[in-house]
């Protein structure tokens, strides 16, 4: 994994940025997770208790989670909150939470909210009652959401319409269409529609929002098929100071389940990836 300048970290255009063997490698990752990814979905559509994981002093953990952790020890107690997509379910996070708690995190959940949800604002003060009841579970005031797809949608309008940045600390974003896709054309449903660039709900998320103190990170793939067109999964919202992260050859299914992808959610969890208000416009590149 190496980091490449804001100028230089563009998502890949044209027929000849397709015809890539990264491209090609990774199209046939993403037929492949879809796939397994259909075998796993009965697994995933029921929300077990958050297991507690009593860790054992930093001391005593594998010399790779020390290191994780060792700017701040206290970073692996924060509890984790995994939001999953449209028409998804926990299942869609099967690696990255298993891969979490071997990085040393000790509270990795898993929320599923209702295949019927019509509307963005309504899953986010569900999002909200879950937040506050994995607070209650765990005794911390405050706690760490990845979303994937519209999950990043959902959690990003209760951190900043709905004053979720009181409790949300960081939140990463994988293939999420903040600037919509034009695929959501393609389907009348409500909440669908809320996706259409340029729709109300975008239009709300683009006012103003100079008190939201939540970290967030945008990682978005040059090979999403769902997020059209793929720079719509950048934040660029001026007042959220948000760090966007492309990644190259990584299908929308797949990010969640990548590891370069989950090694970044890692480290910005940790707290080695920092967003600057100042840097807000720049990029990140994965390779």
């Amino acid at each position: 994994m190496h980091t490449a300048p804001a100028a230089e970290a563009r998502p890949r255009g044209g027929l000849r940025g397709l015809c890539t063997t990264a491209t090609l490698t990774g199209g046939l990752a993403e037929l492949a997770w879809v796939g397994a990814h259909v075998l796993m979905y009965p697994l995933g559509t029921w929300t077990p208790e958050l297991r507690l994981d009593p860790r054992r002093r930093p001391g005593e953990q594998p010399a790779a989670v020390r290191a994780l952790f060792a700017a701040d020890p206290l970073a692996a107690r924060i509890p984790v909150l995994l939001v999953h997509g449209l028409v998804d379910n926990r299942s869609v996070f099967s690696v990255m939470q298993r891969s979490l708690r071997r990085r040393g995190f000790a509270h990795v959940g898993t929320w599923n909210y209702s295949p019927f949800l019509t509307d963005v604002a309504r899953g986010a003060t569900h999002l909200g009652a879950r937040i506050e009841r994995l607070c209650e579970q765990t005794g911390h005031d405050r706690v760490h959401v990845v979303g994937h797809s519209l999950g990043g949608l959902i959690a990003r309008y209760h951190v900043q319409r709905q004053r979720g940045d009181r409790r949300v600390a960081s939140l990463v974003t994988l293939g999420t269409p903040h600037r919509g896709s034009i695929l959501a054309h393609a389907a009348v449903t409500p909440l669908i529609r809320q996706l259409r660039p340029g729709s109300p709900v975008l239009r709300e998320l683009a006012e103003p929002a100079p008190e939201c103190r939540t970290r967030i990170t945008a990682i978005y793939s040059d090979l999403d098929q769902v997020v059209l067109p793929t720079a719509s999964g950048r934040c660029d919202h001026p007042d959220l100071g948000a760090r966007n992260v492309l990644v190259h050859g990584v299908g929308h299914m797949t990010l969640p389940r990548h590891r370069r992808v989950v090694d970044e959610v890692a480290v910005t969890l940790a707290g080695h990836r920092r967003a600057a208000p100042q840097a807000a416009a720049g990029v990140t590149a994965v390779a």
